[in-house]
């Protein structure tokens, strides 16, 4: 059986200005192996201390726990202000509580459901597209299409073919390639009123997204006040009145926020779905069984098929176990602290690592295997319940848990039961993080229609 592919660890001990080189072109090969083994890692630079924690204890300390004393750190804010703004994903506090309360009514309850139709089309699409293609196909592209197709089809009732769509994915793929994890000012602490050294093609890429974004804002505020905007999730949290504050999203706040649910449901989608498609080619007996169970899926959609893909569910859930689209988060002490006997000093950087965690040798048996049975099993339910957590956890995990679940396993199902993929000979892919894990050189798959 094909292990699946993992990313070289540096050397244990390197110099800082190597270490900053390795961080900045990929977060994984930056860190040293005994990260797979070890409950907590100490760093120490000129300019801050960081601790990695894998000890499950530690973990729900500063996630669940006592969230408010870990806020986010705004180290990683430096790198993605210029697209994000103040959007939930990088706020804190009174403010983050606020735009939760008015964006988690949009996924709650039977959200999901009224969403299905449109992932179901996001889904048949990107079939119909996969059908004409031949030879190998770099497979990370088709799935970032795919899944910019699903969050403009849920958020605007557009489909990707869309003009402002198009240009908006357009943009972010070039936005993409110059977005590093992290800028200077991420490394070194800028006083606030020094402005931030970011790229120029990333601050105009930013600001042609955000200008994009804003300009469907404002054509659905005209459809809400004309009473003829579609119930899609762009509405609900439109029309949504934060119950402390008796106020909404303005349009520069919406445009936050939609920037952030581009780049939380499209890039990490993309990345997840991309790895289990390349897990599938390189285990043809689990593709298999994802085939058979999605041929039972019946036209016209209906929610409660979801609910029967249950292999489909554990295959997704191992893939997002070997390839968190989110590899690491960073939060900060709020205040000096003791973590295993260690002194924690305020301001120093939390690192949990959901890459780590997943493959923990401690922690899970067989850590680098593709196993989705063991979802089946007692160990891995309680392996899962210890150290699992690729939406984060406690009052921050991720809103659209949910959705990016139901997405995930649907669009796998869907191009199982059509398309058979295999390896390309000599085209293993490298894992590598940047804003998520996706391959070096990318993902290529031989794709042919099923009989």
């Amino acid at each position: 059986m094909t292990r699946p592919p993992k990313p070289a660890a540096r050397p244990d001990k390197v110099s800082l200005l190597r270490y900053l080189q390795l961080f900045r072109r990929d977060i994984l090969s930056a860190q040293p192996a005994r990260l797979y083994r070890a409950w907590m890692a100490e760093f120490r630079t000129p300019f801050f201390r960081s601790f990695l924690c894998n000890d499950p204890a530690l973990v729900r300390l500063v996630l669940q726990d006592r969230p408010r004393d870990f806020p986010k750190s705004n180290r990683i804010r430096e790198g993605l202000n210029p697209l994000l703004g103040n959007s939930v994903f990088v706020t804190n506090g009174e403010e983050w509580a606020r735009q939760r309360r008015i964006i988690d009514p949009a996924f709650e309850g039977g959200r999901l459901r009224d969403t299905f139709p449109a992932m179901w089309a996001a889904g048949q699409a990107a079939v119909a597209r996969l059908a004409v293609r031949q030879g190998p196909v770099e497979i990370e592209e088709e799935m970032s299409h795919a899944a910019a197709d699903v969050i403009f089809r849920t958020l605007f009732s557009i489909p990707i073919e869309h003009a402002v769509a198009s240009e908006v994915f357009g943009q972010f793929r070039a936005h993409q390639r110059s977005q590093p994890i992290l800028n200077l000012a991420a490394f070194l602490p800028l006083p606030a009123w020094v402005p931030r050294p970011h790229r120029r093609e990333t601050r105009v890429t930013a600001a042609a997204i955000r200008k994009l974004i804003a300009q469907l804002c404002d054509d659905r505020q005209a459809e809400i006040a004309a009473g003829t905007a579609p119930d899609d999730l762009a509405t609900k949290i439109m029309t949504t009145i934060d119950p402390v504050t008796g106020k909404g999203f303005d349009t520069a706040e919406m445009v936050d926020q939609v920037a952030i649910f581009f780049l939380a449901g499209h890039e990490t989608s993309a990345s997840a779905l991309s790895w289990a498609l390349y897990l599938l080619a390189t285990h043809p007996e689990v593709q298999a069984r994802v085939a058979d169970e999605a041929a039972a899926l019946q036209d016209p959609p209906d929610f409660s098929q979801l609910s029967r893909l249950r292999y489909t569910r554990d295959v997704f859930r191992e893939v997002l176990r070997l390839y968190p689209p989110v590899p690491m988060m960073v939060r900060e002490a709020a205040q000096p602290e003791e973590f295993r006997g260690r002194a924690v000093p305020a301001g120093a950087q939390i690192v949990l690592s959901p890459w780590h965690q997943h493959r923990h040798e401690r922690l899970w048996e067989d850590p680098d295997d593709f196993r989705p049975d063991r979802w089946q099993t007692e160990a891995g339910r309680l392996s899962a319940r210890a150290a699992y957590m690729p939406f984060s956890a406690g009052p921050r995990v991720c809103t659209g848990a949910g959705f990016a679940m139901a997405e995930g396993v649907l669009l796998l199902a869907l191009m199982a039961r059509a398309m058979h993929f295999a390896p390309v000979a000599g085209r293993e892919p490298v894992p590598e993080a940047h804003l998520t894990v996706r391959s070096a050189s990318g993902i290529w798959l031989e794709i042919t229609p099923r009989g």
